[in-house]
This record gives structure tokens, C-alpha cells and sequence, in this order.
């Protein structure tokens, strides 16, 4: 058995895609599922209605606006190799549910539009890559446009980043003249995705390379080259796999360059599933027994039936269906029926799973985001986090009849992790607080589309939101009953401080040291107290 587990585990990798908005994440993704025939046509974003939709982007108003907004999952096989592809949003209004796709991933793409380099969004991303040692491939797109001298790009990465840079691929010309890439180390081209092997060549200046490019921009390109050999790194494994050091590669994922060479190279470098830590002991990816934690709730992935989809990471183990596994924050056992693997809407019955594999679990209501699931060992995954909400909004409900659907609907909504939910104690109508106003956008179109319930929002008088604990249970009770009109329950019912501005907060935190005021709560301490 352990050995047939070894196996599997060697043979899969889980990577998340993290980029800007608009650095061509989505159409890389599309690539990548051609290449593990997950799909026959890639569809861009901005596909006409007579096309194909992309099919990583399912919902409504990602079609329409041509931006992620929620974490899709692919499994796919290339190669001897399983693949686990998350593509995250690119929007920082959903920031959460990038930092929570994060925490079920060995390794990441990070994508870099080539005249643009590194953009904001794509820095705070990283930043979170860097806290869980994650290693990145840097992957930068859209070489046959405009671009910026591939040094610089270089240079930004390693400066802004702090991280080292090894450039594996270098482009055989930029914008027009973008015509495939060098392999630095092997000198062998390949001029698109469609050849499938690396031909040999001499150097940079053999007729093979620099005859494809314009008279005028051979003899730039030949000592360009030479440059990148000599005062570029060299590929380093065992420090790209620390996490200060990132392969570099150059490419168009909408003309087909550049995606062969990446995927070729995260099966053979990519980390195999990592081991995990729990709140008791380290979890090896090879053990017997199976364990896994929920890192996303997805609810009616499919209109036609009031689906709701648990994603699991598989830790160890393996994961059959039929198996019976223990909630641990419940203590209850529950049947793993119908566990599947899905292509983004696209999904087909898992037999079994494996470390590494990201496994949708259908439930009604059972399973929460940072639950852990195993077969009876008492452990809980650390690390699924929820951060403070920087946007508080009451929901009007046109027809008060309704109040009661709305509550229930923004229960679940919460569960899913689509905003979070506050109970205010004096009674007052519920709050949701979400990361950005885009978030809201969703919040709305989603009760209505599945719901039936047509709402707007109404600014809170509160702005800044914090949970509150304290060593001393009397002092938390004393803090609670003293600003009763501020206090609201999560979703959880653990108590959180509602304050109108940061001086507010500033002011309260100052008189009552003993409370503590924390802007970010862990999923997994929460459900173990």
C-alpha cells in the first residue's frame, strides 16, 4: 500500500497561477488544459457568444466583465505527470480567496506581462508565496507585443522580489519579430508549442536562430544572448525548491509560445506534494491514513441543482469513495460518496485520490472552510486564515417578506466565503463585510440569480471591524457589555468590535489593554476552542 501511495505522490503537482489582472493568466490556464486535453478549443476571454466561454471562468459576471473572481480547479494529466492547476483571482477585491487557494498549493506560476513587469497585485501576492516558502516559476507573457528589455524584467524581479533569478528560456526576438525560445543551458530552440522536442542547435548565431529574425536585429540578438550566459545565474534546484530562487521563462500564451517549456518544467521541478503541519505533529504526504482540510466552499456551480461543493486538499492517505471520515470539529463521521475532479464546471467522479489532489466533496451545509477531515485521528490543519473585511455594508431587502430567505441565503453566502457575516448584538439589522466592492457586485447578482432576491446596500456607520479575545473571560464579558451597540457575532459567534474609523479602534484599544483587537483569525484555533 505505502509504496503504491509513494508512487502517486511523486507523480502529482499542485500549483496555484498568481498574476496581475490582465497579464494573461486566464489564457494561460485555457493553454494548459489544451495540453492535458482537459479541453479541445481554448476560448479567450473575451470569446463572441458563437465561440466558446472560457472555461476556466464559469460565472456570470466573470464572462462579462473577462476577470476571475472565483478560484477554479483543474485536474489534468501530461506527461507522467497529475496535475492540480488553481487559477486565483487575479482582482485584489478578492484577495481571501487567493490567500485560502494558497495554502493547498507546493508551488506557483507567477505570470508578468512583459511590458508591464511587477505590478502591485502581483508583489502582495508574492509576498504570501514567500510566508508559506512556496516555490515560484516565473512565467513572463506576451512577448510578441510591446515589451521591456527581458535585463530589466530581470532585474525587477530580483530587486522588488528579493529573489533570485535563473532564466531557462530566453525569446528568439520581441513583439513582431517574437518568433520561439533558446534554451540557454541546452542550446536547442523550439519554435512553438506545437514541436514537441527541442532541436539542437549550434548558438544563438547559427542560421537555425538568428535567420529567422530581421536583418537588423541578428547581431543585437546574438549578444544579448551571450550576455544572458554570462552574467545570468544558472538553474538551481535545491534553491529554487527554498524559495530564493525563481526559473524564468519567456512566452505568448495566446499565440502559443512558451507553454510547453513551463509545463514541461514544473514536472520536472515542481515540488511532489509537500508535508503538512497540523496542530499536533507534521503530516507526511506518504502516510497510510488519509487527511485533508477544506480550503473553498462553492455553492451552485451547477443552477440546475442547489449544489454545494466542499474542495479538500488531500494530505496523506488516500481518498476512495464510499470511505467514512471523521469532521474533526464535529467529531462526527461522515460519508465521502461522491468525491469528483473537475476540469473548472466540468467534473467526473473520483475513485480515488491521492496527496496533492484537489477533490470536490458535494455536502449540504456540513463542511466549512479550514475543516479537517481524517479517518479518526484527532488533528487540525493550521494556517486557513480570514482577515478583517475593509468594506461594511447593510443589505436592503425590497420585499420585507423575504427577510427570512435573505438571512438564510446570506448564511450560506458566508459559509462559501463570499463575505462574512455579523450578527450585531442590540438587534439591528445584519452586516456584511467583504475585502472589495467588487465582492459586493458578486454578492448581489449571485442572491439574485439563485436566490430570487433583489437587494441594495446601505453604508454601515461602521468602517473598521476587528475579533476581540482576552486571557480573562470576565474582562471580555465587561468589554462586551460596556459597548454592547458595537459588538456583533460572526459566523461562529465569537464577538467582534465595530468601530466607525481607525481612531475609534485606536482609542478603545488604548483604554482596555487586556483586550485583544486581531485583524486576521485562524480558522483552524477558532474551530478547536
Amino acid at each position: 500500500m505505502t509504496e503504491a501511495i509513494e508512487k502517486a505522490v511523486a507523480r502529482r503537482r499542485t500549483f496555484a497561477i498568481i498574476s496581475h489582472p490582465d497579464a494573461g493568466k486566464t489564457t494561460l490556464t485555457e493553454k494548459l488544459l489544451l495540453f492535458g486535453g482537459a479541453i479541445q478549443l481554448a476560448g479567450e476571454v473575451k470569446a463572441k457568444k458563437d465561440k466558446i466561454q472560457t472555461r476556466s471562468d464559469w460565472m456570470k459576471i466573470e464572462r462579462e466583465r473577462g476577470i476571475s473572481v472565483v478560484t477554479s480547479v483543474m485536474t489534468f494529466e501530461y506527461g507522467d505527470h497529475v496535475f492540480n492547476l488553481l487559477d486565483t483571482p487575479g482582482h485584489e477585491d478578492f484577495a481571501d480567496d487567493t490567500y485560502r487557494t494558497l495554502t493547498a498549493v507546493d508551488s506557483a506560476v507567477m505570470v508578468i506581462d512583459a511590458a508591464k513587469g511587477i505590478e502591485p497585485r502581483t508583489l502582495k501576492l508574492f509576498e504570501v508565496c514567500r510566508l508559506r516558502d512556496i516555490p515560484i516559476v516565473t512565467f513572463v507573457n506576451k512577448m510578441d507585443r510591446e515589451t521591456r528589455d527581458p535585463f530589466e524584467i530581470l532585474d525587477e524581479v530580483e530587486e522588488k522580489l528579493a529573489l533570485d533569478t535563473a532564466p531557462v528560456t530566453w525569446p528568439i526576438g520581441r513583439g513582431r519579430s517574437f518568433g520561439g525560445t533558446y534554451h540557454l543551458a541546452d542550446n536547442a530552440i523550439r519554435r512553438g508549442d506545437a514541436d514537441k522536442e527541442w532541436i539542437k542547435v549550434n548558438g544563438p548565431q547559427s542560421e537555425q536562430v538568428s535567420g529567422s529574425l530581421p536583418a537588423n536585429e541578428r547581431d543585437a540578438f546574438v549578444e544579448e544572448m551571450e550576455l544572458a550566459r554570462e552574467a545570468c545565474r544558472p538553474f538551481d534546484l535545491s534553491a529554487f525548491r527554498d524559495g530564493h530562487l525563481t526559473p524564468v521563462f519567456f512566452g505568448s500564451a495566446l499565440r502559443n509560445f512558451g507553454v510547453r517549456d513551463l509545463i514541461e518544467a514544473l514536472g520536472a521541478w515542481a515540488p511532489s506534494p509537500r508535508d503538512q503541519e497540523a496542530d499536533t505533529r507534521t503530516i507526511h504526504a506518504t502516510e497510510d491514513k488519509m487527511t485533508s482540510f477544506v480550503f473553498k466552499i462553492q455553492a451552485n456551480m451547477d443552477p440546475n441543482h442547489r449544489d454545494r461543493i466542499a474542495f479538500v486538499r488531500v494530505c496523506s492517505g488516500k481518498l476512495e469513495r464510499g470511505m467514512k471520515a471523521k469532521l474533526v470539529r464535529t467529531g462526527k463521521p461522515m460519508s465521502l460518496s461522491a468525491p469528483q475532479f473537475f476540469f473548472a464546471r466540468t467534473r467526473v467522479t473520483a475513485d480515488e485520490a491521492f496527496a496533492g489532489d484537489v477533490v470536490g466533496i458535494p455536502n449540504h451545509g456540513t463542511l466549512r472552510i479550514g475543516d479537517t477531515l481524517t479517518e479518526g485521528e484527532e488533528l487540525l490543519f493550521r494556517g486557513v486564515p480570514n482577515f478583517a473585511p475593509e468594506i461594511l455594508r447593510r443589505v436592503r431587502l425590497g420585499d420585507p417578506m423575504k427577510a427570512k430567505k435573505l438571512k438564510e441565503a446570506l448564511q450560506q453566502m458566508a459559509e462559501e466565503g463570499v463575505v462574512q457575516l455579523f450578527t450585531p448584538e442590540d438587534g439591528s439589522p445584519a452586516i456584511v463585510g467583504v475585502v472589495g466592492a467588487l465582492q459586493l457586485d458578486v454578492l448581489k447578482e449571485r442572491l439574485n440569480a439563485e436566490y430570487g432576491l433583489p437587494v441594495d446596500f446601505e453604508t454601515a456607520r461602521f468602517s473598521v471591524c476587528r475579533w476581540i479575545t482576552a486571557d480573562s473571560a470576565n474582562e471580555l464579558d465587561r468589554f462586551v457589555e460596556a459597548h454592547r451597540g458595537d459588538i456583533a457575532r460572526d459566523l461562529d459567534d465569537d464577538p467582534v468590535f465595530l468601530a466607525p474609523h481607525e481612531f475609534g479602534l485606536n482609542y478603545e484599544a488604548e483604554r482596555w489593554k487586556q483586550i485583544r483587537f486581531a485583524a486576521i483569525k485562524d480558522y483552524q484555533v477558532r474551530e478547536a476552542a
